[in-house]
């Protein structure tokens, strides 16, 4: 059987063999996005793109969700630290509410991706978790891809990092809610929290009509 360590680093081959074969020697511009938050209640949609170099390699990567906060913390320095470029964009919840989460999503990979390019130059290759977007002409859309990619794994893993790290700020604020430990999605106790106390000015209310109708039966 495998010891983790030879797990991980099976794990770390597969997520920059995929960027290589695509790369084939030809110094690409490869850019990942990802996006964290599209089911929270409330907060922003958070989007990162990120250029990753293929060396040196950062040591870890992965589904953000399956890293330890600390461990996502060390990894987002070291990912800011080796990239060629990154991009990080938050869509508010009012403007979540006036357009609609798909098109948040859209808006804020567009807008990461701008953002990357601006420092890099003209992408050869988009990566992007989940399904097509269509936001570049050669984008490939790879379903679970924060697992599978490096780049996106790296995009995963700034955007969670950022996006937990405002909600943490948040929760001072507006303590009853704890967002501090569930960061804005629905928890039994962030649930009960809005049926007393209503609707904070951070809160999706496209996302919560439910969640006030039934506090009136």
């Amino acid at each position: 059987m495998p010891s983790r360590a030879e797990k991980s680093a099976e794990l770390d081959q597969a997520l920059y063999g995929f960027l290589e074969e695509l790369d084939a020697g030809r110094n690409l511009n490869i850019i990942g996005i990802d996006e964290v938050g599209r089911g929270s209640l409330c907060g922003p949609l958070t989007v990162a793109a990120v250029s990753l170099p293929l060396a040196p390699r950062i040591v870890g990567l992965n589904d953000s969700k399956k890293l330890s906060a600390k461990r996502r913390d060390e990894l987002s320095e070291q990912i800011k630290q080796i990239a060629k470029a990154y991009s990080i964009i938050d869509i508010e919840a009012q403007d979540i509410d006036r357009i609609g989460i798909a098109e948040a999503v859209f808006q804020g990979m567009t807008q990461a991706l701008k953002a990357v390019t601006a420092q890099t130059r003209k992408p050869d290759i988009v990566l992007i978790d989940g399904r097509p977007l269509g936001i570049h002409a050669n984008e490939q859309a790879i379903v679970k891809g924060d697992g599978k990619v490096a780049s996106i794994a790296a995009a995963s893993i700034l955007a969670k990092t950022h996006r937990d790290a405002l909600m943490l700020g948040y929760s001072e604020e507006y303590p009853c809610y704890a967002w501090q430990s569930n960061k804005g999605y629905g928890s039994a106790v962030h649930i009960t929290a809005i049926k007393e106390q209503g609707l904070s000015p951070l809160h999706r209310k496209s996302f919560c009509g439910g969640i006030l109708q039934e506090t009136l039966f």
